[in-house]
Formats: C-alpha cells, structure tokens, sequence
C-alpha cells in the first residue's frame, strides 16, 4: 500500500518538552500507525525539504476513559521524534581541469511551517 508523505504525518506535536527539542534540531509529530521509520524519514524529507538524520518512534495505547456509565478507550496512536540535520555544509569537488567547484546544500536547517522558528 502506498501512502503519500501526507498519509504519513498527521499533525505536529506542540508540547513544553518538544518546544524546546526543537532548539537541537527534533522535531515531534504524530504519525500513522502502519508507517515505518524509512516511511516517516521519506516522508520528512519531501514535506519540509531537511536532511533526517535518525528517526525515533513510539506506540502508546488508548486510555480508559469513562462517560457517565459505560466506559470507552481513546484511540491508540504512534509518535516519532525526527532529528535533522542544523548544520548545513558546502561540499567542494574537483572538477574539469582540476578547478575546486563548490555545491551549496541544498537542504533547510530548520522546519519554518512547523509553527514557530528558533
């Protein structure tokens, strides 16, 4: 089955703890419960356009809640915490002719639509 990157993340994750993971470069989303890590790591990199470098994700169980009589269970989900890469570095090859050529990257260091910036 082939999910598009849109399929795969679902929504950011806002909290205390990931506002201040962004700082070294995590970022935390919601993610499908079937994506692998290499789906979520496409999936990062065609959305926002970074270099990812590892991915970390998480299952966690719904929770017993209660409404009045009957009681119920939250939906389970899966999170993952994308690190990327901050720094960007110009790589140089050798050429035609032995000239240096320089190839700026062409990757972002850090995720703007993600809802604030650092």
């Amino acid at each position: 089955m082939n999910m598009t990157p849109q399929d795969i993340i679902i929504k950011p994750i806002l909290t205390e703890k990931s506002s201040g993971d962004v700082a070294v470069g995590k970022y935390t989303f919601e993610v499908n419960k079937t994506a692998t890590k290499t789906q979520i790591k496409d999936a990062v990199e065609k959305l926002f356009n970074v270099k990812v470098l590892s991915v970390a994700t998480a299952n966690y169980e719904g929770k017993m809640k209660r409404q009045r009589y009957s009681l119920g269970r939250t939906p389970s989900w899966k999170k993952a915490v994308v690190t990327i890469a901050t720094e960007s570095k110009d790589s140089s090859y050798l050429g035609k002719g032995g000239k240096t050529t320089k190839v700026s990257a062409k990757y972002k260091t850090s995720i703007e639509e993600f809802g604030f910036g650092q």
